[in-house]
């Protein structure tokens, strides 16, 4: 169940309206590293887990908080869209350069599809999709994911901080880069006690099937050697990596059947 409070949790006003700024945004927002893809894989993951109350909890309580940081950058768009521009004919265009400007630079379809608010789209208007969110039942193998999700939002929230002067959207995306501080910080520390408990290498339990002989042995299949250094480096499991200078060729050649006529392949 969840329930809404009209406040945000935290302020998500500008000092002044500005497009430009706003289609920016939409990287935070419905992005592949978005706050959409954090508040669906967190809340997923949470309520397919059946393990440990600790984890699914951690889980439940950052996606519900991510439903928040979609709700503080969805009210930023739209208040940097007040007043953007909606019919500026070619003419005025000429006449006016800065309106150019801004026309070039805003996205057609926060006018067009969203009425002069936030969409669930990047800045090129390619829609969210659920590809872009994790949830496999593999608890270890989703921190891993959630580290690597926070990871990459805080570097693209960084660099969006970087393209404003606005002290409003500067102050909202503070609180972005501290709470996604947080969140990779909690989600490294459950990795590292689930890696305790079932091992780092996922799933911890086909050591004994796999071909342990290829397990831990780098192969060169580039012209640099660099990867040279990790030779005879212990690794998280314990075991030693080697490396292999020249990998081989060790399948058959793959020879089928002739496909059927009525296919028309023409294979020779």
């Amino acid at each position: 169940m969840f329930i809404h409070t009209r406040k945000l949790q935290y302020n998500a006003k500008p000092d002044r309206p500005d497009p430009i700024m706003a289609r920016k945004l939409q990287e935070a927002l419905g992005g592949q590293w978005g706050e959409i893809t954090g508040m669906l894989s967190y809340l997923t993951q949470g309520w397919g887990s059946s393990g440990s109350e600790k984890y699914k909890d951690l889980l439940l309580d950052t996606g519900t908080e991510e439903i928040g940081h979609v709700e503080m950058i969805s009210t930023m768009i739209a208040y940097l869209l007040e007043g953007a521009p909606t019919s500026i004919t070619e003419e005025e265009a000429k006449k006016d350069p800065a309106l150019a400007a801004v026309l070039g630079g805003m996205d057609p379809e926060h006018a067009i599809v969203h009425g002069l608010t936030a969409g669930l789209t990047n800045p090129n208007g390619v829609s969210w999709n659920a590809g872009y969110a994790t949830s496999s039942g593999n608890l270890v193998a989703d921190m891993r994911f959630n580290v690597v999700r926070e990871s990459q939002a805080r570097t693209q929230v960084s660099r969006l901080y970087h393209m404003t002067e606005d002290k409003g959207v500067q102050d909202m995306l503070k609180f972005l880069l501290a709470r996604e501080t947080q969140h990779q910080l909690q989600f490294m520390k459950a990795q590292e006690e689930l890696e305790e408990k079932y091992g780092v290498v996922v799933p911890g339990n086909m050591k004994d099937i796999e071909h342990q002989e290829f397990s831990h042995t780098i192969m060169s299949f580039s012209d640099g050697q660099g990867s040279r250094a990790f030779e005879g480096q212990i690794a998280k499991d314990g075991e030693k990596f080697t490396y292999q200078e020249h990998p081989e060729a060790m399948g058959e050649v793959p020879v089928f059947k002739h496909t059927h006529p009525n296919l028309h392949n023409d294979q020779g």
